[in-house]
């Protein structure tokens, strides 16, 4: 870890698996960061990639990656994946979801998802805008503040959605341009930008810490 990380959560347990949403979109890398956030916290374990419905159950905590949100949607429902996230987040596990994957958790994705119809997990009391910042061409790198890293995180914004409401249990982590990039609601982390990324590991130490 590059920087000294603040969180009150700890993980206590000797084993640990984290379940990637490995249907479409950024995956590899996602398994990569878990993997050396785990090594870097003690932590032992394994990160599955899943692509279809059963995995889940037996996993402690979920990531939903980046990618296009619409298809990443269709075809979590079509392996009956959905269902499972929507009881793996009742039942107070932890879910991270980035770029796409944060679309995926709001309750509102704005006119856009409206006009495609788009099902969302509903899981997180935000509404979303989805590609606020442009197109691939817009995609940039910026340092930025977030609450509870003590120094600022390199953040990478491709395609990114913001969120443009928070519900009063709703935590906002990260703001840039007055539009929030990051938050959190319990066992529920949003994020705008892409962690995997980046090498610096602090943000999947942060959700590793959230899993109970």
């Amino acid at each position: 870890m590059k920087n000294k990380l603040h969180t009150n959560d700890t993980h206590k347990n000797d084993t640990m698996r984290i379940a990637v949403i490995a249907i479409q979109g950024n995956v590899e890398e996602h398994i990569e960061s878990a993997h050396k956030a785990m090594e870097d916290m003690g932590i032992r374990g394994e990160v599955l990639p899943v692509r279809h419905s059963g995995t889940i159950p037996t996993c402690d905590a979920i990531i939903l990656p980046g990618g296009e949100s619409t298809t990443l949607g269709r075809l979590m429902a079509r392996e009956g994946i959905d269902i499972e996230i929507k009881e793996a987040a009742a039942a107070g596990k932890a879910i991270m979801g980035t770029c796409a994957g944060l679309v995926l958790l709001a309750k509102d994705g704005g006119e856009q998802v409206k006009r495609t119809g788009q099902k969302l997990l509903g899981l997180m009391d935000v509404s979303v805008d989805r590609n606020a910042f442009g197109g691939q061409k817009e995609s940039f790198e910026i340092p930025l503040e977030i609450s509870m890293l003590d120094s600022p995180y390199n953040v990478v914004f491709i395609r990114a959605p913001v969120i443009t409401r928070v519900g009063p249990d709703v935590e906002v982590l990260a703001s840039f341009n007055d539009k929030i990039v990051a938050a959190r609601q319990g066992n529920i982390l949003g994020l705008a930008f892409h962690p995997e990324l980046t090498d610096d590991l602090r943000i999947h130490c942060y959700f590793l810490g959230m899993v109970k």
